[in-house]
């Protein structure tokens, strides 16, 4: 194994493509586009023995899968090529939103009885799409940012403490933004500290749960993208696409 001053190559060939990155961006992407469209706006419930009603965002379920491929991104490929499928989250947000907002407008034909229907599925108001937007970038950047960091720190040991540590502070960013952003004024302030608290806790809790995948993911891409970068003298702006 050799060692240079941003990564360690396991025998990898650098001006070679890496074979799994740009399915993980896909995946990342498409992931990111339906968690937004589908579940960010619905309060599920429920009846739990002995705890009673709980009540969490349905969005819980599937977006903290998110955090899990961009620690996988950044244990791999470094922080500057996470931060790249972030942009490309971002990107794929706004189109998604452009043309939600597009077909909804749109006037609907004569006899056609699916309009409110889709004002109430796809009519996602500015302030939600700006939140989620705001939310999402700093949130999986800070994942990222953390990750890598931690990475350096603990000298590529203990994958565990930074998955998890590096989600605390992500999702925390993203759920301290997203949900006041989103909703305050909207829904009761109990409602939104409770959902926002145990959203947190189900995110935290899904990575925590999620370690013995990543752990597998994490090597088999290793041995199979001959990489394993170190970000000892990355560039950390966030106002980057380049790697």
């Amino acid at each position: 194994m050799s060692t240079d001053s941003h990564h360690q190559t396991l025998g990898r060939h650098h001006a070679a493509p890496y074979r799994y990155y740009d399915f993980i961006m896909a995946g990342f992407v498409t992931l990111l586009l339906l968690s937004n469209l589908i579940g960010a706006g619905k309060v599920a419930t429920v009846d739990l023995p002995v705890f009673g009603e709980f009540s969490f965002g349905a969005a819980v379920l599937f977006f903290p899968l998110s955090y899990v491929i961009g620690d996988v991104l950044t244990e791999v490929y470094g922080y500057a090529r996470a931060r790249r499928v972030v942009w490309a989250g971002v990107g794929a947000m706004l189109f998604m939103s452009f043309m939600s907002w597009a077909v909804v407008s749109m006037p609907p034909a004569d006899g056609w009885q699916g309009q409110a229907a889709y004002e109430s599925v796809f009519g996602q108001t500015p302030r939600i799409v700006g939140a989620s937007l705001f939310a999402f970038w700093a949130g999986e950047l800070v994942n990222a940012y953390v990750m890598a960091r931690m990475k350096v720190w603990t000298a590529g040991r203990h994958l565990w403490s930074r998955t998890i540590g590096s989600t605390f502070f992500g999702q925390g960013v993203d759920s301290l933004l997203f949900y006041p952003l989103a909703f305050w004024g909207v829904w009761p302030t109990d409602l939104l500290l409770m959902i926002m608290a145990t959203n947190f806790a189900l995110k935290v809790s899904w990575e925590a749960v999620l370690t013995p995948v990543t752990y597998r993911v994490v090597a088999v891409l290793k041995a199979r993208e001959q990489e394993d970068y170190f970000d000892e003298d990355t560039d950390f702006t966030p106002f980057k696409i380049k790697t």
